[in-house]
C-alpha cells in the first residue's frame, strides 16, 4: 500500500504544480514576468504562500518555469503543427501563419517572449537566460525551415537566410506593437501582406508554384483581407 500512496501523492503533487503553473502563466501574460510573486499566485490559486513556495522554491524559479511552460505551449500550437507541412515554402508559410495566429489571440493578454524581452533586455541572470534560450530555439526552427526552402529550390540560391528571418521576425514585432499597443485596425492583414511580399521577393518560380498548390493565396488577396 505504501508504494501506491507514494504514487498517488506524487501524482497529486504534479497536478497541483501544473495548476499553479497554469495560473502563473495567466498572471504573467497580463502582468509580465516581473508581476509574478508567490503572494499574488497564492491569492489567485487560493493556496497558502508556503504551499506555493513548496512547488517553486523562489520567485526566480517560478519565472523560469513560466517561461518554459509558455515555450512548450508555443511549440505545440505553432511548431509541431507546422512541421507536418511539406518542406519548403509550404512549411515556412505554415510556421509564419501559425505564429500570426498565436499573436492574434494574445492581443488582449500579451506575448511573454516580447514582454519578457522588454523587462529583461538589460538585466542579466537566469530568467533572461531562459528567455533568450527559448527565443533562440524558435529562431533556429525558422532558420532551418528557410534553409530547407533553399535546399528544395523554393527560394533563390542567393537568398539571405538571416535577412529573411530578420524580416519575418520584424513583421511579427510590428504586428504585436500595432495590434496590442496602438490598437490599429488591419494589423493582421498587413502582417500577412508583408509575408506575401517577402515570398514574391525571395521565391523561385518552383517555390511559388508549390506555395500556390498548398495555400492558394496571393499578395493581393492578403491586402484585400485587411479589416
Amino acid at each position: 500500500m505504501a508504494p501506491r500512496r507514494a504514487v498517488r501523492s506524487l501524482q497529486k503533487g504534479q497536478q497541483t504544480r501544473a495548476a499553479i503553473l497554469e495560473a502563473a502563466l495567466g498572471l504573467a501574460s497580463h502582468m509580465g514576468l516581473e508581476g509574478l510573486s508567490i503572494g499574488a499566485l497564492a491569492d489567485v490559486t487560493k493556496m497558502s504562500k508556503s504551499g506555493v513556495f513548496a512547488h517553486f522554491g523562489s520567485r526566480e524559479e517560478l519565472q523560469i518555469a513560466v517561461v518554459r511552460e509558455y515555450h512548450a505551449k508555443f511549440e505545440e500550437e505553432v511548431f509541431f503543427t507546422a512541421i507536418r507541412e511539406a518542406r519548403g515554402l509550404p512549411r515556412l508559410r505554415a510556421l509564419y501563419e501559425r505564429w500570426v495566429r498565436r499573436v492574434s489571440v494574445e492581443i488582449d493578454s500579451g506575448c511573454i517572449y516580447i514582454s519578457g524581452a522588454v523587462e529583461f533586455d538589460d538585466r542579466p541572470g537566469p530568467v533572461r537566460d531562459a528567455l533568450v534560450s527559448m527565443v533562440k530555439a524558435w529562431h533556429a526552427a525558422l532558420h532551418r525551415a528557410i534553409v530547407l526552402a533553399k535546399e528544395v529550390g523554393h527560394l533563390k540560391p542567393d537568398a539571405d537566410v538571416e535577412q529573411i528571418l530578420f524580416e519575418l521576425h520584424g513583421l511579427i514585432l510590428s504586428l504585436h506593437h500595432d495590434a496590442r499597443f496602438m490598437r490599429s485596425p488591419g494589423a493582421i492583414g498587413r502582417a500577412e501582406a508583408g509575408f506575401e511580399r517577402a515570398i514574391q521577393s525571395y521565391a523561385t518560380p518552383a517555390g511559388l508554384k508549390a506555395d500556390r498548390e498548398h495555400s492558394p493565396k496571393s499578395a493581393a488577396a492578403a491586402i484585400k483581407k485587411r479589416p
